[in-house]
């Protein structure tokens, strides 16, 4: 059974998780219409569908644990970017804030002495760490490119080989 406190925290990890697969809709939507980044846009709109994943496991934890998932309210996420770079920048701005709020959940579970809590969490510090890592590869990538069109034309292609973390259960 879950804590009153350790079901708050949970549902407000539910919403980050689905404010971030809102986020990643909302960057594959704006890719979407810029020229000559299927793949780009493919990404994010694969990045955008595995958060909401991240989303559903916690509320199937938190409703087999006898606690109650609440589904969120979003803000509205931004729609538009300067680059491809800045929104490769946000994505991993939003990854370290996931994990820095996932680590919290596992302070808190810890503190609890909530086992089944911290267990479960574990998945999602060892699926952070891949985010953060992959967001950080990308963002060298595109650092390297500069303002190089070709460049930039290899990192869509190339980007068609990345997988995004957490797709399996």
């Amino acid at each position: 059974m879950l804590s009153k406190r350790m079901q708050e925290v949970l549902n407000e990890q539910v919403k980050i998780e689905a404010q971030s697969s809102q986020v990643y809709l909302a960057m594959a939507s704006w890719a979407e219409i810029q020229p000559g980044i299927d793949n780009i846009t493919a990404f994010f709109y694969r990045h955008s569908d595995e958060e909401r994943m991240h989303m559903m496991k916690l509320i199937h934890f938190i409703n087999d644990r006898g606690g109650f998932a609440v589904i969120p309210a979003l803000v509205q996420p931004t729609l538009t970017f300067p680059s491809i770079k800045h929104a490769f920048n946000e994505l991993l701005n939003h990854e370290i804030h996931v994990s820095e709020s996932i680590n919290k959940l596992v302070d808190i579970a810890l503190q609890e002495k909530d086992y089944a809590t911290h267990n479960f969490l574990q998945w999602y510090v060892a699926e952070q760490v891949e985010e953060e890592a992959l967001a950080r590869t990308l963002n060298d990538k595109l650092e390297m490119i500069g303002d190089e069109k070709s460049g930039l034309y290899l990192f869509d292609r190339d980007i068609l080989n990345v997988s995004v973390p957490g797709g399996e259960e």
